[in-house]
């Protein structure tokens, strides 16, 4: 009877987990029907086929990847923590990768057809959404990957590290929704109020990433989802501690 609570409080977390990952990997699917159904299809040519790379990229890159790099640590909670620390940093530099090439997708685009770059409110956004994934990406493996810092640093960076992580999650969602506006309004504004199908897939979606992010946002702040203290790397920590700011083994 005792082992009733943990055992439900388990099941729950793998089926929230599970919700996660339909949720995400729904509105990559559906943002890839819409490109490519309804928009053309993809090309690398400096067509509006080539735009259509942009917002899937986003949307695969910025957020489901995003996502399951912070999710790690949930998942794989009772797993060696170095492991997780690299799965992590593998995972959101394959998200920094696509995301880039995103990007890149939208400037070449919008070079071949003349039309001016950063003037609206989605690309202030998402510009300022991938500069600080890159940096938090970075300091992510300076300070724990492949750590540089000082014990007592990279203590103190930590929480900042996992805030930035979540308000990354934010700032990811919130642009993808400006384009999905944006998107529609230059696409198909004279439809949109008729409730044409496209327009009505892509409202569709921008629920989906909504949904996305705010069981993501539970399943990172619930106290019985983080990872359970390990004596072992404790015991590792307070050697590290030792040899290198000069404290005493048993310094708390």
């Amino acid at each position: 009877m005792d082992d009733s609570a943990p055992r439900a409080g388990r099941s729950l977390f793998v089926w929230l987990v599970g919700g996660s990952q339909v949720l995400g990997l729904a509105s990559v699917v559906l943002t890839g029907v819409w490109m490519g159904h309804y928009r053309g299809g993809f090309a690398w040519d400096g067509s509006a086929q080539e735009f259509n790379l942009h917002p899937l990229c986003m949307v695969l890159g910025l957020v489901f990847l995003h996502g399951d790099a912070i999710l790690v640590y949930r998942i794989f909670r009772n797993e060696a923590k170095r492991n997780v620390k690299l799965l992590h940093g593998i995972i959101h530099l394959l998200a920094l990768i696509i995301s880039i090439i995103g990007v890149v997708a939208v400037f070449d685009f919008h070079r071949a057809a003349k039309i001016p770059d950063m003037y609206s409110l989605h690309s202030w956004c998402g510009m300022a959404t991938i500069v600080l994934f890159c940096i938090q990406w970075v300091m992510g493996l300076l300070f724990f990957l492949f750590p540089v810092a000082s014990l007592w640093l990279r203590a103190t960076y930590l929480p900042i590290h996992v805030f930035c992580g979540l308000a990354l999650m934010v700032l990811a969602i919130g642009s993808s929704l400006l384009g999905i506006t944006e998107k529609l309004l230059f696409s198909i504004m004279p439809t949109y109020s008729l409730f044409a199908p496209e327009g009505v897939l892509a409202n569709v979606l921008g629920i989906l990433l909504v949904c996305f992010g705010v069981l993501l946002g539970y399943l990172i702040t619930r106290e019985e989802y983080r990872r359970p203290p390990n004596p072992e790397e404790e015991s590792l920590s307070v050697h590290f501690k030792t040899l290198t700011e000069g404290g005493s083994p048993t310094t708390p």
